[in-house]
């Protein structure tokens, strides 16, 4: 009997004991109950976190607009000081009139036509707010004469230098030519590591050679003889022509784009929503940087290849490849998928 009674008491003290492991229902509620106000405190940090951001870009609003104000005042103010001086109906103050008239109409332009524009800063603020998308990337082909951008800074430092009384307008000339010929140098051939090694063992072998000859002096003589001279007035336009040219590039970047995802890419064609989608499997990146004085001026191009042959490869010269390939290989390293 007592056997009995044991093998009785065995099963029961079990099953209290499982009992005591498994929790209740209530302490589970309990739990998830202390657990749960931590999301909200999270949701808030991030609501606190973008409250600055937009008061910032309120603040940035508003004082742009009381600084435009400002300055139109004060150009009403001249205006009508200048047209009480030389008269309502003269020459200069129609022509007055007419510059007035195309900047209004570009503003009116501007202001109706600004929601259907598909720019790519806008694009780049819909990639940058989609919670779906991490990683992307927007880029746009520079005109090749931003290579010439050492040549433009040299122009405006040459003009300056003029100002100085005394100083030798042909040495300024020649150390402006030496910029301008390696910007053209750099612009018209690829010239990779093992080039730009053999072209400076081959000079100085030849200058070596010379010099055996006793010739080197009346060589580098030579080059005295170079003078270039150009005024004032010429440095500036090569530098604001150079300048104009990038602006424009970069104001027709705004419309021609390329953005790629991790899922497809993007053609984007004008001002509008007109462009190509194609997806991820259908063409193939390669970066280009083997012009290595390009890459030292931050240049370097990214080159699109499809596996349709009748399109032809895109060459998209870039500036900051260095940032824009870490970029591409973390959009072609991943496949995003739709849950």
């Amino acid at each position: 009997m007592t056997d009995e009674n044991n093998q009785e008491q065995i099963p029961k003290d079990q099953d209290n004991q499982e009992e005591i492991q498994q929790p209740s229902e209530q302490t589970l509620l309990e739990q998830s109950l202390e657990k749960s106000p931590e999301q909200p405190s999270e949701l808030l940090k991030e609501e606190t976190s973008e409250k600055p951001k937009k008061n910032r870009k309120k603040i940035i609003k508003i004082a742009a607009l009381i600084l435009a104000a400002i300055v139109l005042i004060a150009i009403v103010i001249y205006l009508i000081g200048k047209a009480n001086d030389v008269g309502w109906i003269s020459n200069q103050m129609v022509a007055v009139y007419i510059a007035v008239g195309l900047i209004v109409a570009g503003i009116v332009s501007w202001l109706i036509l600004r929601k259907t524009f598909r720019t790519r800063l806008k694009m780049e603020k819909v990639m940058h707010d989609d919670p779906d998308i991490d990683d992307w990337l927007i880029i746009f082909s520079w005109t090749p004469k931003a290579l010439y951008f050492p040549t433009i800074i040299a122009s405006f430092l040459a003009a300056a230098l003029l100002k100085i009384p005394g100083i030798n307008d042909t040495a300024i000339g020649g150390l402006w030519f030496a910029v301008f010929f390696m910007n053209f140098l750099i612009e018209e051939y690829n010239i990779s590591i093992k080039i730009l090694l053999i072209a400076l063992i081959s000079i100085g072998f030849f200058l070596l050679w010379l010099h055996l000859l006793e010739m080197a002096g009346a060589f580098l003589g030579l080059f005295k003889n170079i003078a270039i001279s150009m005024n004032l007035t010429v440095y500036l336009l090569v530098g604001i022509l150079g300048v104009l040219t990038i602006f424009i590039s970069w104001l027709k970047g705004l419309f021609y784009y390329v953005s790629l995802t991790p899922n497809y890419m993007n053609l984007q064609d004008g001002p509008t929503e007109s462009g190509e989608q194609i997806g991820r499997e259908d063409y193939n990146t390669r970066i280009d940087t083997s012009d290595f004085l390009e890459r030292l001026m931050g240049f370097g191009r990214i080159i699109i290849t499809f596996k349709d042959k009748d399109k032809e490869p895109i060459s998209i010269l870039v500036w900051g490849i260095k940032s824009k390939a870490e970029k591409l290989e973390r959009v072609r390293a991943k496949l995003a998928i739709d849950m």
